[in-house]
Formats: C-alpha cells, structure tokens, sequence
C-alpha cells in the first residue's frame, strides 16, 4: 500500500499532517488528519489559583486569547456562584463581537480567499493574501487591515490588551468604558457593519457568480451529514456570548439542549493512539468510530455548525444574510462543508450589527460592572462560542480555590472527526490511479481548511519544528518520492 503524506498542510493555525493510503491501484483506501502535537496545557493549570485562570489560558495560543479569557471568567462566575451585573455582561459581549471580526476577516481573506479568489489551482507562490489583494484590489487589501486594525482597539480598549486581555473577573469586569470610548466604539463598528457588507458582496461576485466554484461547493467530495451544535439565545437565535448549547440532527430536528454544567452529561471524548488531539462526540448516539452515520456521535461547530443549530441570527441585516445562504443552499441544515466559508461571512456581519448595537446601548457604560463572589469555590463550567465553534472550560478546586482538576476543550476538538471525513472524502474524490499533483494536494487541505481548525490551540507542539516536505511511499513502504511544499 503506498502512503502520501501532506506534512505540514497549509494555511491554519498550529500544525498538523494529511496521511493519504492508497490501494494497489493506486486509489484512496483512507485518508486521517493527524495532529502530532502534544498540548499540556490542563496538566500545568492544577495547583494554581483558581482566580488566575483568565490571565493563563489566553496563552494557549494567540489566534483565539479571548475566547479562552472569556470562557474561564464565566467557568469562574460559576465556580464562586456569582452572576455578573447586567452591563458587565454586556460590556464582555462587546469586547467579545470585536474579536470574532478579527478573526473572521483573518480567516476569510488571508486563509480562505487564496483558494476562490485565487484560485484551486494557481500556483502555489500565489495562494496567499498577497495573490488575494492583487485579485481584489489594494483598496480592499487596505479595508481589511483597516477592520482588522479597529477590531484590536476595540480589544484593547476593553480588554486591557490586544491579544492577552486582563479585563474578566469572577463575578464582572475590572473597569467601566468611558463615553470617549463608547464614541469611539461606536464610529468603528459602523464601519465594520459597512466592511462585512461589502466582503458578503465579494463573495456573491468572486464564488457565487462562478459556476465552476458552486459546482465544487455543492459536490459530493465536499458533503457531511453530522450533528450540528451551537450556542443559541432565548429565540433559538445564534448567540456567541451566552445562552444554551443546541444540537440538531441531520435533518434539523433538536436532540439537546443545555446549559454549561450539563455539557458532561451530553458529550464524552474518545482518543486513538495516532494523534494527540481527542474526539469529542455525542454520548446519545455514543461513539461509533471514525465515519459518517446518523447513528454515530461525530458532530460539527464553528459558523455552519452554529448557522446549522440556530433558528436565525439575532440582527436584521445578518438574518438577511442568513436566508439568502440558506435558500441558495437548499435549505437547512446545510451539508456543504465549502459553505463554513459563507456562514463565516453571516457570522462577520452580525457581528458588526451586535457591536454597533451594543455602542449604542445607554446601560454600555454603567459603572455597576461587578458583584463580589463570597462563596467557597468547588466546581465550576464556562462555555462561549469561539470563531471556530463551541469551547468549554472546566475547573475543579478545593475550598481554597486551588485547582485540582482541568479540562479544557476546544472547537477543533470537537470538529476533528468531521474534519477527517472530509479529508477523507476529499482525497477518495481527487485522487484516481495514482494521479496527484500540487492542486489535488491543495484540494485536499481545502476540506479541513474550511473548518478554520486551530491545532495551536487545540494542541500543543514541544520541539516547535515544521519540516516542509511531502513524502510518497511505495506498496511496500519505501520512500519514493519526497516534494518540498
């Protein structure tokens, strides 16, 4: 059996290798992604206060700081019992839409524009975001790192810093936001609401206007049928801060609902020894191996998973959005795993609206942003939604609030048995007799791109090397072709 391996893939966030098997007839037997980092992250938490969990764990990795500060200031709201003021709720929610359109926009245009407004099949010196801005224009180059450069003074302004913010405390916020600031906010997030606009008009002209794109979206090699979950509001409407964890089946009916401290009594993990990242998956069905079944557990998050989960989006404009995605689509839940790429988008306009809408609320800089938490610590769970999909925090202490217990996991966890299948899927589509070449590889990476996975974050790698090569095996296992990527 010949063995290809795409080490490292491309364009994500942290490392991680494609192994393709052949058969003897030189077609795709299966294909894994394998995570080769170790992340022990959890492990060096215990016996540190508990209180100094939001300052750690943005350290996991900086492509996502905040959504791990802000899911550890809720596992501790819990923890001590303590339910934050209404404004400093708000205040998060603010400080929390900024970051998804910093993330949003680096994905979109710097990860996954290089493969539709590039193209596929381009070269691969022009994959990349310098080939997107001179497709687009160096006006939209601009745009974007003009959103992206408002998105971070917005984090910094509320969180403190940047990247690594301080501002979450057990029970509140550790400052109000001034009038100033609120302008200053609000003038930024009308311009966002302006950007997201135009990146979903990019999209219609660049992807949906191109047939050969919409066939590739629509294809079979690009399908998957999981369960679908997301937190959503009061309404069932999408919710990245608060509300319930929704899951639906593949055909759009709801299976689950809950709150955080319910999340162990509905998902459970699974590990294989060929990788160092776990499989989340659902306890109701339960684990049934790596594959595609209505009967097996695997289920997807990030923005189609949400969109997917949800009834709708929760601001006018991004509802909007949302429906026209859905009809073009055929309806939900959406299969189309090409089509994260489209909710990213849906999710980067509601975002702006939720922004802009949070500016402009009178309760925004209300100086009543913290309760004190009086009592003694034991156990406690925070989820929020990170640009990737759900994230759950997990802390266990003693009375004195020193950590005991740890469990952190993340949405590329919990997408990894999809994103193998699609890798697979991929693979057994663009890989006949033995022909590969730089586009099939690059088609190949695109089924796990569209998850925007996150292995820094999901994983952590000792030694710290990427080594750039693509290596081909014989039938008996001997190296026969070694590419540099």
């Amino acid at each position: 059996m010949k063995r290809i391996t795409i080490d490292p893939i491309t364009r994500l966030e942290g490392h991680g290798k494609i192994e393709v098997f052949l058969d003897d007839a030189g077609n795709v037997a299966k294909a894994y992604l394998q995570i080769p980092e170790l992340r022990g992250f959890e492990k060096f938490c215990e016996g540190r206060a508990a209180e100094e969990m939001p300052r750690i764990v943005p350290r996991i990795c900086g492509v996502c700081p905040e959504a791990h500060h802000l899911a550890s200031a809720k596992a501790l709201d819990s923890l001590w019992q303590v339910d934050p003021p209404p404004a400093a709720k708000k205040l998060r929610e603010l400080f929390y839409c900024a970051h998804f359109i910093h993330s949003h926009i680096a994905h979109f245009y710097a990860l996954a524009a290089p493969d539709f407004v590039v193209g596929p099949g381009a070269d691969k010196s022009q994959r990349n975001i310098l080939g997107v801005v001179a497709k687009v224009g160096l006006e939209t180059g601009t745009q974007v790192i003009k959103h992206r450069s408002y998105a971070q003074k917005i984090q910094a302004m509320i969180g403190g810093k940047a990247t690594h913010p301080v501002c979450g405390l057990p029970g509140g916020m550790s400052k109000p936001l001034s009038e100033e600031e609120r302008k200053h906010i609000e003038a930024m997030a009308m311009s966002c609401v302006d950007f997201a606009k135009e990146s979903l008009q990019i999209f219609e002209d660049v992807v949906l206007k191109n047939n050969e794109y919409v066939k590739l979206i629509l294809s079979e090699m690009y399908q998957l049928a999981p369960y679908s979950m997301g937190l959503v509001d009061g309404n069932n409407r999408v919710n990245f801060y608060d509300g319930l964890v929704r899951v639906v089946d593949q055909k759009g009916q709801e299976v689950a609902k809950f709150a955080s401290h319910q999340y162990p009594d509905f998902i459970a993990e699974h590990v294989e020894s060929w990788s160092y990242l776990k499989f989340p998956y659902l306890k109701n069905p339960g684990w049934k191996g790596i594959m595609e079944d209505a009967e097996s557990g695997i289920l997807w998050v990030g923005p189609l998973g949400r969109l997917n989960a949800a009834e709708g989006m929760a601001t006018p404009m991004a509802q909007k959005a949302y429906e026209k995605m859905y009809g073009a689509l055929g309806g939900k839940p959406s299969r189309a795993t090409l089509a994260f790429h489209w909710a990213r988008l849906v999710e980067l306009l509601y975002a702006a609206e939720r922004m802009l809408e949070l500016s402009q609320d009178p309760e925004i800089t209300s100086t009543d942003i913290r309760r004190l938490p009086t009592a003694i610590p034991r156990e406690g769970f925070g989820i929020v939604e990170a640009p990737r999909g759900t994230l759950y925090h997990h802390y266990q202490t003693n009375e004195q609030g020193i950590l005991e217990k740890v469990n952190i996991v993340v949405a590329t966890a919990h997408n990894y048995a999809a994103m193998n299948i699609s890798v697979d899927k991929a693979a057994k589509g663009l890989v006949k007799n033995g022909e590969l070449n730089q586009q099939a590889l690059n088609m190949i990476e695109m089924a796990f791109r569209a998850y925007d996975p996150c292995f820094g974050c999901a994983t952590h790698t000792m030694p710290g090397s990427l080594p750039v090569d693509i290596k081909i095996y014989n039938s008996q296992g001997e190296p026969w072709i070694n590419l540099p990527w």
